[in-house]
């Protein structure tokens, strides 16, 4: 094929375990690729903006276009925030667009595999098991406290049974013995407890799995350094974003405080947001998120920058299957990946939006089909569209 060009680029955004925005490109050869945005308002629109750029573009032009749609945009804010994120939807859908065209997986575009699936850990919660979710949750345990340590626990093994050897828990859920949520301080007792939270699930899943604990940006530098060493003598994959995003030389303080590995990076924006924290040995573990970060091939470049430091890439991840098997994608193609977040355990409508089957056995793996190789299932994104979007059009 020698000639093809766009005609059309749309958006819709669902209610589903998030919000979730949709983005189809469209050819005059008859060929779409479809992607995904991370949530946000306002993203939709700015996917539809970029329609009057995109236009009479040939889409296997994946890069020139992506770097195009940044300085066209750079008024909106094309450094960080949902302008990056609108973009790095359009990114996605183009990978998928162009790997269709050209007959080749996605990954393949991104520069080739280094194994066959990419992994992933499951996001989990205290408790998850005692709401009825599965079939062997007993009614006795419903009044049971979800933030007592035995509670996470027992969660944990019941992942681990499921099949999972990689999972995360919110070690902020719970603001137990926490005197002032504004202020970022943990004392004695809080962090006493958080580490007994640590203490009761890594203790119990032992080397059957890696366990990570997500802390949300809550905590003072002071406070984080020593939640971390109060667990450093706990198989603990990693601790999560423990202090808040702005500040580097915090982030890099706590992370050289200490022995258990620091991840961080969920919540910064390309290349050039990453740049510091990596040269500077900010993290241990860098956590990009792929549909908000700016795509699929921004992601692999920040990937080669870490890989440099022999720092790791986990990827944090919140998507839809759709958006979910284009990080599989990003996971597969570059050496130093960790695993992907799966969030959707918990939701029941999660694997319906599209139409093959996504995880297998704790992994996703990605086949030799053309572009993502999913199917967005249109009846699935009717069923749970936001009022007043309209429906993508067929592929």
């Amino acid at each position: 094929m020698t000639d093809v060009e766009i005609t059309d680029v749309q958006a819709t955004q669902v209610d589903a375990d998030w919000t979730w925005t949709f983005v189809r490109i469209y050819t005059d050869a008859g060929a779409t690729g479809t992607g995904e945005c991370y949530w946000g308002p306002g993203v939709a629109d700015i996917v539809e903006d970029s329609l009057e750029w995109l236009v009479g573009e040939d889409p296997r032009d994946v890069e020139p276009l992506v770097h195009k749609l940044y300085e066209i945009h750079s008024a909106t804010g094309s450094l960080a925030g949902a302008t990056v994120s609108a973009i790095s939807g359009i990114d996605i859908a183009l990978h998928d667009l162009a790997g269709k065209l050209e007959e080749q997986p996605a990954y393949r575009l991104l520069g080739g595999a280094y194994r066959d699936e990419a992994r992933i850990y499951v996001d989990c919660h205290a408790g998850a098991h005692l709401g009825g979710a599965h079939e062997n949750a007993k009614p006795d345990e419903f009044d049971r406290d979800i933030y007592a340590p035995e509670s996470y626990a027992d969660a944990a093994e019941l992942v681990v049974d499921e099949g999972h050897d990689a999972i995360k828990f919110d070690l902020d859920a719970s603001k137990r013995y926490e005197k002032d949520r504004h202020n970022r301080h943990l004392n004695a007792e809080a962090i006493d407890y958080k580490a007994s939270v640590v203490e009761a699930v890594t203790e119990r899943v032992g080397h059957d799995a890696d366990v990570a604990f997500d802390c949300h940006w809550n905590y003072a530098g002071d406070s984080a350094r020593r939640l971390a060493a109060a667990v450093e003598d706990y198989d603990v994959w990693w601790l999560e974003d423990v202090v808040p995003p702005e500040n580097l030389e915090v982030q890099r303080e706590v992370t050289q405080a200490t022995d258990t590995t620091i991840c961080a990076g969920e919540n910064v924006f390309r290349t050039h947001g990453v740049r510091d924290m990596v040269e500077r040995q900010g993290v241990d573990v860098l956590q990009p998120d792929m549909p908000k970060f700016g795509g699929m091939r921004e992601t692999v470049k920040a990937a080669n920058l870490a890989d440099d430091y022999y720092i790791p890439l986990a990827l944090h991840n919140v998507s839809s299957p759709l958006g979910t098997m284009a990080g599989a994608h990003v996971g597969v193609s570059v050496s130093n990946f960790l695993a992907l977040e799966w969030h959707g355990r918990d939701d029941p409508d999660w694997d319906t939006f599209v139409e093959e089957d996504v995880i297998e056995s704790g992994s996703i793996p990605v086949s030799d089909e053309p572009g993502l190789g999913v199917t967005l299932d249109l009846d699935a994104v009717e069923e749970h569209m936001k009022d007043g979007e309209t429906l993508l059009d067929e592929a």
